[in-house]
């Protein structure tokens, strides 16, 4: 059953990179965490078909301070407090507002980037 699930989850990631490779006019470039559907048979196979057109970067072991997602997480948090949701559907939208928000704020998103220890991401 687990083989069954990430052989699924593998199919959705090959699709989100091909999607992603169709957007972009050059070579992406794609950093991504250890997690095992990144680094699957099936992913691996996917990209040695699509190496002109992708590249995956895989991130060393646990080191949440190189991933732009955390500083995301960390704003998030700050500003989404768990304990004034009544409900889970309360603290889901609450969390959706605050991301729709930050779509229309691009300049606090770009800021992530700008962080000493995920500054990489821009060079």
């Amino acid at each position: 059953m687990l083989m069954e699930r990430q052989r699924d989850t593998a199919k959705v990631f090959c699709a989100f990179l091909d999607r992603l490779a169709t957007q972009g006019r050059r070579k992406v470039h794609v950093i991504v965490d250890r997690h095992p559907v990144h680094r699957s048979k099936a992913v691996k196979e996917w990209l040695a078909e699509n190496a002109g057109r992708i590249e995956l970067h895989l991130m060393p072991g646990y080191t949440p301070e190189l991933n732009p997602d955390e500083l995301l997480n960390a704003d998030l948090k700050h500003h989404v407090h768990a304990a004034r949701a009544t409900s889970a559907d309360d603290l889901a939208r609450e969390t959706r507002r605050f991301l729709h928000r930050r779509q229309r704020q691009p300049h606090i998103v770009t800021g992530y980037f700008h962080g000493r220890h995920v500054r990489y991401t821009i060079q």
